[in-house]
């Protein structure tokens, strides 16, 4: 995989897929941390498009490393 794939843009949108290119877990965890209201809710775009903020999904990166470093 290039390390292109591998990056999330600075801003924008993306889909899961691109996040779990980036975050090393399943779809089905995503969706769960979701209902459990610990990760970034969707935007519904159309009735098959599901896009996530990727300044949420980055803040939510950022948060992870803040909380394990303190965990530390």
């Amino acid at each position: 995989m290039s390390i292109e794939a591998t990056e999330l843009p600075t801003t924008g949108f993306v889909r899961i897929k691109q996040i779990t290119a980036v975050i090393p877990v399943s779809r089905t965890s995503i969706w769960r941390w979701i209902k459990a209201g610990k990760f970034p809710k969707p935007i519904k775009l159309g009735e098959n498009t599901t896009v996530f903020r990727v300044e949420d999904v980055r803040a939510w990166i950022d948060q992870q490393g803040k909380e394990g470093q303190q965990a530390a």
